[in-house]
């Protein structure tokens, strides 16, 4: 796959994904009235993150907001928390992701920096879905166990012969639509980090001048200075002085009896 559909998917399903994330955030059944083994079928209650509804058998639905905040449990006000920092990361990486696409050419805008940004928009996606499938996760155990104890205290009196109508509460189709979608938003940050790593570049490379030393040699002796190029042959010159060869430095250095006549 190459890296510009890499990320051109991670982008769509992540954008499913957070639309998910606030359907589910904005739908009232979170938890629906459990009717199994109920007398009471003319009403059918279910609740939601903002508001709680109750539906006559006529069709006529009913819902009231909770108008309270104090009043409300910890667990769905933490899991209120959860989705709405779920919903705004989703957001904020959209907005990013749709600037780092590589399609999408904006000025003189590098790879590099294209690569940056979809790495950020990534990790954004991953922390929003995880908060959507923490924020589930966690009113799902609150479910759970007040099923359970109010299952335990359905029975009582004349050693749980008596039953008691009490009303319980289950899953509802909420839960399944926030579970989806913040896997969605999960994998489609994962694949824009995966896209990340295509867009940045591997290779750097270095603009630098070659130094050449100097073709000029310095020889220093001790009886004098004298300077000799590069270009100067290696060998010097030889005469002959009183039937031998010797140098024109030697011969200037040492003087023979020749030299004054």
């Amino acid at each position: 796959m190459t890296v510009t559909a890499c990320q051109g998917l991670g982008f769509v399903v992540s954008l499913i994904g957070v639309g998910g994330i606030i359907a589910a955030t904005c739908m009232d059944q979170w938890s629906t009235q459990d009717l199994y083994n109920n007398p009471v079928t003319a009403v059918f209650n279910y609740q939601g993150l903002w508001r709680s509804c109750v539906r006559e058998s006529s069709g006529f639905t009913e819902c009231r907001a909770y108008f309270t905040m104090l009043g409300l449990p910890a667990m769905l006000q933490a899991v209120r928390a959860l989705m709405i920092v779920g919903i705004v990361l989703g957001a904020i990486g959209l907005l990013v992701s749709i600037f780092a696409l590589k399609c999408i050419r904006i000025g003189t805008m590098e790879d590099s920096a294209k690569a940056n940004m979809t790495l950020t928009s990534g990790i954004m996606f991953i922390i929003s879905g995880l908060c959507a499938i923490a924020g589930v996760s966690v009113f799902a155990n609150m479910l759970v166990t007040n099923f359970w104890m109010s299952t335990a205290n359905m029975y009582s009196g004349m050693g749980g012969m008596v039953q008691t109508v009490q009303t319980r509460y289950t899953f509802g189709s909420a839960l399944f639509v926030g579970w989806v979608a913040g896997g969605l938003t999960l994998i489609g940050g994962v694949m824009m980090c995966i896209a990340c790593r295509g867009l940045a570049t591997h290779e750097t490379t270095y603009k630098a001048v070659s130094y050449h030393a100097s073709g000029h040699n310095v020889a220093y002796k001790t009886g004098g200075f004298k300077a000799s190029t590069g270009f100067e042959p290696t060998t010097k010159n030889k005469k002959i002085y009183g039937g031998g060869a010797r140098t024109e430095d030697e011969v200037q250095s040492h003087p023979s009896k020749y030299d004054y006549v």
